[in-house]
């Protein structure tokens, strides 16, 4: 009913088109009992086949992150980390597992003093010790039934047969080869490895292998043998890991200072969900040292003080999603860090007087660059971190025959992460330590709490979340790759489904606009992904209420499932390589 009303008002306002009315968008997919959604066709069909061959949501993710790994190397792999949020059917508990990064354990407030941006992110410093293969094992060991050597079947064949480049890799790969002095001074491919993998070579042409092409990377299959038969163990201890902590010391550019001790003490860590009640609904995620949930959380509670209308595209509803990101992002640059290291207010950042007071700060003109707020509850001094890079991530959503459901965001940061591939083992670094704040201190000395320390995480976007309706029992499953975007897809992702009554895949169609306490961004209109909108008009309202404004891209990667009462509806982000699976 809710929907047939926003689509009215849509075409009487010249907006754009719904998906019901645009048979040139993607439509939403429907199963009876399980589904995956993910980034790529590819490891959404390696998730499908263990869900059809009995495994569970967690067995599904393990065949989703090695073919991922392998197909989406710019986004994803066995050298970086995630975060994961899973529900346990049977139990009705949900909680939430810490694969972040650390830094060494000789890591420095000083390390990136001085640096730039992208000095550091093409650098051995800029390493943390990865959490992925740690959280493939833990997932499994605790809510895993196939048999652990079964989950790695499509990715070895994948990896050893080939498979066919993705546009989206060639054109990253051309992108970043566009920004070195020339193709024999390299920065950004400056390991030979990487830059033999992905490219045609500086005897042909210097670019990237073209979209289509059939490569095969029998390293990374080797890898994958280690893994299926030692599990973690064999990639945080032995050759692999000193592979790892040989390809950061020796980094060409900068050297690093990650260890094989490093490697050998890290861990998981399962934490308890971040959640907060949204008009009935309950929204959980991952805490820090995301800032995910927190400032998913305080958007979506800000928003609560307001009837949004019935368009997701209008004037009125885009300008308090862009206040409440404002006030979210304002809190969440001054206090969120490491938990292990810094007290954040969590409790207080989502007490419901204290959002009310937040969204009583919105009026109908842009309030600005917002300040922070003062939560309820204990916190460090700490100084706001203003800068924000990340990028380089991918999300997975599955739902199994059970009802367990995990979503999962998984990141080596930048694209291609730092770019050096461990020799002999086919997978790229991250970079996720660019995620600290370069600065240790304010310029009064206040100190930042998302400063470097020695095994620290860094701060992140990630936004893995489950929404569960009235009854506690799971609606949504959604989370998005994006860097500091993140937050607003996932915030709007669940408005679009929660307030404006739309599937999965009409809320991921509809175009993106957030603001991140900076300029308000709206999303130019994708023909054949997108609603089409008067984009124009819509700039010109907001400008009219004192927005600075940006029109361009906004490059999510939702993958969403709904539960409902005869099944599951799932949506895929056709601005990447979105696909669903399931029966």
């Amino acid at each position: 009913m809710r929907r047939a009303v926003v689509l009215a008002v849509i075409v009487l306002l010249g907006l754009g088109a719904s998906p019901a009315l645009a048979e040139d968008l993607p439509q939403a997919v429907t199963t009876q009992r399980e589904m995956v959604v993910t980034a790529n066709p590819l490891a959404t069909a390696a998730g499908e086949h263990v869900l059809r061959t009995g495994g569970t949501a967690a067995d599904a993710f393990v065949a989703v992150q090695t073919v991922l790994g392998l197909v989406e190397p710019q986004s994803s792999g066995l050298g970086g980390g995630a975060f994961a949020v899973w529900h346990d059917a049977a139990t009705g508990e949900t909680t939430t597992y810490d694969a972040r990064e650390k830094a060494p354990m000789t890591a420095t407030e000083d390390r990136f003093l001085g640096l730039s941006f992208v000095t550091a992110w093409q650098s051995g410093l800029s390493v943390g010790v990865p959490g992925t293969p740690e959280l493939m094992e833990v997932l499994h060991d605790e809510h895993g039934t196939r048999p652990w050597p079964s989950l790695f079947t499509r990715a070895l064949a994948l990896a050893q047969d080939g498979f066919p480049v993705t546009a989206r890799t060639a054109d990253q790969v051309d992108s970043l080869l566009g920004l070195n002095p020339s193709c024999s001074d390299r920065l950004f491919f400056r390991d030979p490895v990487a830059f033999d993998y992905f490219t045609n070579g500086a005897e042909v042409d210097c670019a990237a292998k073209p979209a289509g092409t059939i490569i095969t990377n029998p390293d990374y299959a080797a890898t994958l043998k280690t893994l299926r038969k030692d599990g973690a163990e064999g990639f945080y201890t032995g050759d692999l890991a000193a592979a790892v902590a040989d390809a950061v010391q020796t980094d060409p550019a900068i050297p690093g200072d990650l260890t094989v001790e490093d490697l050998a003490a890290y861990e998981v860590v399962e934490r308890a969900p971040v959640c907060v009640d949204y008009r009935g609904h309950q929204v959980c995620g991952m805490g820090p040292p995301s800032s995910g949930a927190l400032a998913v959380g305080q958007i979506l509670g800000i928003l609560e003080s307001f009837d949004l209308g019935d368009d997701p595209l209008g004037e009125e509803f885009v300008h308090l999603f862009s206040q409440a990101g404002r006030l979210a992002f304002a809190d969440r640059n001054l206090y969120v860090g490491d938990t292990d290291f810094v007290t954040v207010p969590v409790e207080g950042m989502l007490d419901k007087d204290y959002l009310a007071s937040r969204a009583a700060l919105i009026t109908d003109v842009d309030m600005g660059t917002a300040a922070p707020g003062t939560p309820p509850g204990e916190f460090d001094p700490s100084a706001p971190q203003t800068e924000s890079t990340e990028s380089g991530t991918s999300h997975v959503s599955i739902v199994d025959r059970w009802g367990n459901a995990l979503s999962v965001t998984t990141t080596i940061e930048s694209s291609f992460g730092n770019g050096v591939m461990v020799d002999g083992y086919g997978f790229l670094l991250n970079n996720e330590l660019t995620d600290f704040s370069f600065a240790p201190t304010a310029g009064d000395g206040t100190p930042i709490a998302n400063r470097v320390q020695p095994q620290k995480r860094p701060r992140s976007s990630m936004s893995p979340t489950i929404v569960f309706d009235g009854d506690g029992e799971v609606e949504l499953v959604t989370g998005s790759p994006g860097g500091s975007s993140i937050i607003g897809y996932t915030a709007q992702s669940i408005v679009n489904a929660v307030d404006f009554g739309l599937d999965p895949q009409q809320a991921i169609n509809v175009p993106h606009h957030q603001n991140r306490n900076g300029s308000t961004n709206l999303e130019d209109p994708i023909p054949g992904v997108t609603w089409d909108y008067d984009v124009d008009a819509l700039k010109a309202a907001l400008e009219a209420r004192g927005h600075p404004v940006s029109v361009g891209a906004l490059t999510s990667g939702l993958s969403m499932i709904q539960v409902v009462d005869d099944g599951l509806v799932g949506g895929a982000d056709y601005r990447r390589d979105g696909a669903i699976g399931g029966r």
